[in-house]
């Protein structure tokens, strides 16, 4: 029996609005949790998304724009029942990087909103196109150790970025190193506004201790409220403090934004590095959270989620938007369950703008620095990088390039960079694999890297070798190198058999290096065998027609029947000791 159309018709809203669906069979139950999990990240996200708008380098309302927006669109879209979006402090710093520099030479900050909503819609169309085509790997681009030193290099950023505003003036740098000395040279001339400092770093200490101390109470919304409070007591505003002003009132405006053609591709560049790292740190934040509440992660869907998210956005003067995992952690400790959660802030922001929209008038400008401060340090990952200077040498380096990548060339080209070496660290451990030796090693069963285990006996002309890789254009040179090594060795090898498990692919390049050197051993009396070479692998060995020089009986299906086979044609007996045969380096 076929479906009725409704039914059809509400499979497909079920696929294409996964957020709608799970709202079809909602619980009333959970509304009490709901919306108190949804009042409670309200009064997060509020200070922090204008706070973030700031670090962005654009009006701090656009950041109250893209965190009601952001949470509808992913409340609709999304398929995490509990995941929080909006602002976010790691795409800040990139996206005044790429709206910025084309906003400047107009000096309006309307032109920068609109160059940050084309951002937006870009960042959500490429979100939503890797998402529809299934290309969810591309979030894999960011290697761990590669995020740790970008995400440390981002955290240091931000911080010399926002202490000017912790002061009470601004520095014009376009670098991190341009802004130290700018800060320091400002600080030396006596720019410092005391009251500023003071509120500032009296906001800064609250939330830290209080983040601390009382990790369940809201400590962004404290440190705001007393702020506040602080400025009217002390009449902060007339001593040279800074204060946010009133925000316009109303709805979201709805605006398709332009700016011109030429600058489409300057913008694209930085839309693809906002949407790798929003993607990574959406797919991991779910991930974790996916186990805590027994639901599994869909990476294709999740980029649609953002990327709605980011379309709704830009459609609303807002900027790219990512998933918080502070955030979903202070909903889900609050109780959030279901995507109601995000709906019930996103209803409470607008409220506030529909009804008190002077609520944050005499927030002083330090007291977002120091939110955006605080997130910082909760960005920084300091424990990453001593972990991996203890673990791996070469994974250390690589976080430390990508440190000074952001920390001295910029953000997007810190992106840049460890996107770059995330890739280069792939080919290098495929251009130089593991090797290894076999041999017996006492009563153990098989045969093992003498790397690690002593060998105790060994059939005399016989060497055992072992490539941790595919055999591609890459390391076929590699291969060829290693092996014409081991057949020089005295007494000279009379088969070299090659454990090819690990070899999960031949390509052309490697496939016409294997002929020649096959070739060129035969001529000094050395036969080059493969054992446990994969099913797969052998139909490309045969279709590459190299089994006119490697022949059936080339190929054995275990190492112990090709040591089998060596023993029974040569006649050789295991005798004590090592094997003659080592590599080299």
């Amino acid at each position: 029996m076929t479906p009725e159309p409704t039914s059809r018709l509400v499979d497909t809203v079920g696929r294409v609005l996964p957020g709608v669906a799970g709202l079809r069979g909602y619980r009333p139950s959970l509304f009490r949790q709901d919306l108190a999990a949804g009042l409670v990240i309200a009064t997060l996200l509020v200070p922090q998304g204008m706070a973030y708008a700031e670090l962005a380098g654009l009006p701090v309302i656009t950041g109250l724009y893209t965190t009601i927006l952001g949470l509808v669109g992913y409340a609709l879209f999304g398929p995490s029942r509990v995941l929080v979006l909006g602002p976010d402090s790691a795409l800040g710093p990139m996206i005044a990087a790429t709206v910025l520099p084309l906003a400047a030479a107009d000096g309006d900050p309307q032109a920068a909103v609109a160059y940050a909503a084309v951002l937006s819609l870009m960042v959500g169309a490429i979100t939503v196109s890797l998402g529809v085509f299934k290309l969810g790997f591309v979030a894999d681009l960011l290697s761990r150790p590669t995020q740790v030193g970008y995400i440390n290099g981002l955290a240091l950023t931000i911080l010399v970025g926002q202490l000017p505003k912790l002061f009470g003036f601004s520095v014009d740098g376009d670098s991190l190193l341009s802004d130290v000395t700018g800060f320091v040279d400002a600080v030396a001339g006596g720019a410092t506004v005391g009251p500023a400092l003071a509120v500032g770093v009296a906001c800064l200490a609250l939330i830290l201790a209080l983040q601390r101390l009382l990790p369940a109470f809201p400590a962004v919304l404290g440190a705001v409220l007393l702020a506040i409070a602080a400025v009217a007591l002390f009449d902060l505003g007339a001593r040279g403090v800074e204060l946010v002003g009133e925000l316009p009132a109303g709805f979201p405006p709805f605006d398709i934004p332009t700016v011109p053609l030429a600058d489409l591709t300057l913008l694209f560049g930085g839309a693809l590095g906002i949407a790798l790292v929003s993607l990574t740190d959406t797919i991991s934040t779910a991930s974790v959270f996916a186990r805590k509440t027994g639901a599994e992660v869909d990476g294709d869907r999740e980029m649609i989620g953002v990327g709605a998210a980011c379309i709704a956005a830009g459609l609303f003067q807002g900027f790219p938007t990512s998933t918080s995992g502070s955030r979903t952690a202070v909903a889900f400790q609050a109780g959030s369950r279901t995507q109601v959660t995000g709906l019930v802030g996103a209803a409470t922001v607008l409220a506030m703008l529909l009804f008190v929209p002077g609520l944050l008038r005499d927030l002083p400008q330090p007291a977002l620095a120091a939110v955006v401060i605080a997130a910082s340090f909760s960005l920084a990952d300091l424990a990453g990088i001593r972990r991996l200077r203890r673990q791996r040498r070469s994974d250390f380096v690589l976080a430390l390039v990508a440190f000074l990548g952001v920390a001295l060339l910029g953000v997007l080209p810190g992106i840049a960079v460890a996107v770059g070496l995330s890739i280069l660290n792939v080919f290098r451990r495929v251009w130089w694999p593991h090797q290894a030796m076999l041999g017996r090693a006492g009563d153990l069963r098989g045969f093992h890297d003498t790397a690690y285990r002593q060998t105790t006996e060994h059939l005399p002309g016989l060497a055992i070798y072992r490539f941790d890789a595919p055999l591609l254009f890459a390391n076929a040179r590699t291969f060829r190198d290693q092996v014409r090594r081991i057949a020089a060795i005295e007494p000279r090898p009379r088969w070299i058999v090659v454990a090819a498990e690990p070899i999960t692919d031949v390509d052309t390049t490697a496939a016409d290096m294997l002929e020649e050197l096959e070739e060129e051993l035969d001529e000094a009396g050395t036969r080059l065998v493969f054992a446990e070479l994969k099913d797969a692998v052998r139909d490309k060995v045969e279709h590459y027609e190299l089994a006119r020089t490697l022949a059936e009986d080339r190929f054995y299906p275990t190492v112990r029947t090709a040591v089998e086979a060596y023993e029974r044609r040569s006649g050789a007996a295991w005798v004590p000791g090592p094997s003659p045969y080592r590599l080299e380096p």
